[in-house]
């Protein structure tokens, strides 16, 4: 195998009427690809192109996208594919947790729950969420001196993670203009192509196992209005009981029937937030600007308390007792599974590798509902992960794949393969228009019923 197939590995793609994944390589012309040894599809040529990948992928995204329930569920793809597109590389990394004592215990403890989840090595999360799970044991053994040293030193290692989640921020904030840009540009398009759906349609709702605010962001960016659980301006509160508040609009000379109103979505972070802080017995969200160099100075306003960053409600940092250990990612988790598993919904994830089992239980009883469709997008699949969960969950009519370069590319993805980031009332109208005046189809017009049809009155509403 040569070094250019080591690196490009194959893409995979099945939507519509596929029976099984079918994969592809580059071709031996620039910009074409060829199948690979062993499959085998209807809709390719013996070299084929973008052009051809978008009949068969651009139909289908738009009607999924359309389903009564759409969600979107983005993963850490998404931050290092915009990170990429704005500085070059991918996103910063997080590094290692150091301790003085129980150093082995921890690091083994943290590698077996990252095997079980499917991956080599454990990492700084898995490491957090080892020590807090031994803090915790060491105040219910009331061993105070251990429990405060190892407290001062978790005090560290969130700082730690902090600090990596506001350098892959200011990454893109800081990177040149023109290509941060792009990178925004991209990231809206991205969004938009979701968000806009019909009034008749339930609203898009966004997930995210992503700490950072880069959807927040591109939100902003794009005028998208976002619904989460917490009210205030301020230093907004963390509310059990959202309510399901939505916003709405009276159309001119309509009294009584108020509209959804346009470029709302809801929007869930399941693993909590570099700007999430626990303060007593609420979760409030701090003012902390997008890519700061430090979170520190932002914990020290008034209100907040003796706030420091062991209180940042990340998921790694498991709080005191058990009860709001919980809490608020029962409530996040919840939200999860309300939204997908109900019927006519569509779930489609974005650079999410399938490492997380509460998020994977839930797709798993989501799919159980036929009428449910799964769609996964992701540029890689290095540990295999993607392709083992889609062989566990047995259902293949019900989960179409766009796995690689080729296809998930986030600037391919926008500009080829996703539905157009827009309602466009205006080709709807054209469309019933031509149905009414030429019947069940659009048909070329001849000038007899052109001019027929101008004085046929059906174009009057």
């Amino acid at each position: 195998m040569s070094d250019k197939a080591e690196k490009m590995p194959p893409n995979i793609l099945k939507v519509r009427d596929d029976h099984r994944p079918v994969l592809f390589e580059e071709g031996a012309e620039d910009g074409k690809f060829k199948i690979c040894d062993g499959y085998d599809a209807s809709w390719a040529g013996e070299n084929f192109g973008p052009k051809e990948l978008r009949r068969q992928i651009e139909p289908w995204l738009t009607a999924l996208f359309q389903s009564e329930h759409l969600s979107l569920l983005a993963g850490s793809g998404l931050t290092h594919a915009v990170h990429y597109l704005a500085a070059g590389k991918g996103a910063a990394g997080m590094g290692t947790l150091t301790l003085s004592s129980h150093q082995i215990e921890i690091d083994q403890a943290a590698k077996k729950a990252a095997e079980a989840a499917g991956r080599k090595k454990g990492n700084l999360e898995d490491q957090l969420r080892v020590a807090n799970e031994l803090l915790r044991g060491l105040e219910i053994l009331q061993q105070d001196s251990k429990a405060e040293a190892l407290r001062n030193e978790l005090d560290i290692g969130m700082r730690m993670f902090a600090q990596s989640i506001l350098s892959s921020e200011a990454g893109i904030a800081t990177a040149e203009e023109d290509k941060r840009e792009q990178a925004f540009n991209t990231l809206v398009t991205f969004l938009m192509s979701f968000a806009s759906r019909t009034g008749v349609r339930d609203r898009l709702n966004i997930f995210t196992t992503n700490y950072d605010r880069l959807i927040e962001a591109g939100a902003e960016l794009a005028g998208l209005h976002l619904l989460d659980r917490f009210l205030g301006n301020l230093m907004p509160i963390f509310r059990s009981s959202r309510l399901d508040l939505d916003m709405h609009y009276n159309p001119p000379g309509i009294r009584g029937e108020p509209r959804y109103l346009e470029g709302v979505a809801r929007y869930t972070k399941l693993h909590g937030s570099v700007d999430w802080v626990q303060t007593g017995k609420d979760v409030r969200r701090i003012s902390l600007p997008f890519g700061a160099e430090n979170v520190e100075p932002y914990l020290m306003a008034p209100g907040l308390g003796a706030v420091t960053a062991h209180q940042l409600m990340i998921y790694p940092n498991a709080a005191k007792d058990r009860e709001t250990a919980d809490y608020p990612y029962v409530e996040l988790f919840r939200d999860l599974a309300a939204a997908v598993c109900r019927p006519n919904s569509t779930l489609v994830t974005y650079g999410y590798s399938f490492g997380d089992e509460h998020i994977n239980r839930v797709i798993r009883d989501m799919l159980t509902i036929p009428s449910t469709h799964l769609v996964v997008i992701s540029f890689n699949d290095p540990l295999g992960r993607i392709m083992q969960t889609y062989q566990e969950l047995g259902r293949p009519s019900q989960i179409s794949l766009l796995i690689g370069p080729a296809l998930a590319d986030l600037t391919t993805l926008t500009e080829h393969y996703l539905p157009k980031a827009a309602i466009d009332k205006t080709t709807f109208r054209m469309s019933e228009l031509l149905k009414q005046r030429m019947g069940t189809g659009p048909q070329p017009a001849t000038r007899s019923t052109a001019e027929a049809s101008a004085f046929d009155g059906s174009d009057l509403v």
